[in-house]
């Protein structure tokens, strides 16, 4: 079933969450349930997920559940405004991964699915600067590369480019 999952980023991710909020914990990953949610349970952790609300609209949503944490996996580059949302969580932890500007190529955007699209490609330091300006407190960062199997210049350069950014912070009191 997890054959063709991005196996080495979600390792990492793993890896991260359970450094900075051992299992059992209760989470509520943004974004509907997907292979990860399965996996984070398969690991010790009670997961609620979003249900597909558009979360620009109804940000406050992430208020439904009492949670250790919140976490979102390539969510916020979706949002035309993360800000709100990240400002209405009310837990004191949060774990995030968004993907990168990548200067070789240019933002996502499905042509068949409107869900399917990113309106930001963050760079660190603007990932940062949201997160900062929302009431977080940046306490861990790692990037990640996405290598592929293919052939190619940006399958070469994807190898050592960071791909993926992955942030621990908690809430600022």
């Amino acid at each position: 079933m997890y054959d063709k999952l991005p196996k080495k980023r979600y390792n990492q991710t793993l890896d991260l969450l359970k450094r900075v909020l051992p299992a059992p914990a209760t989470v509520l990953d943004l974004g509907v349930r997907n292979p990860f949610s399965e996996i984070m349970e398969q690991h010790g952790y009670t997961v609620f997920n979003t249900e597909g609300e558009d979360l620009d609209i109804v940000p406050e949503i992430v208020k439904k559940h009492k949670v250790d944490a919140v976490t979102s996996f390539e969510i916020f580059e979706h949002l035309l405004s993360p800000f709100n949302v990240l400002q209405q969580i009310e837990c004191d932890k949060l774990i995030t991964t968004v993907p990168l500007k990548l200067w070789f190529s240019s933002a996502y955007r499905s042509k068949t699915d409107m869900w399917d699209r990113h309106y930001h490609e963050f760079e660190d330091w603007q990932f940062d600067w949201l997160l900062e300006k929302s009431g977080w407190d940046i306490k861990e960062t790692q990037k990640w590369t996405n290598p592929t199997n293919k052939i190619g210049i940006r399958p070469i350069l994807r190898k050592f480019t960071p791909r993926y950014y992955a942030v621990y912070a908690e809430r600022k009191k």
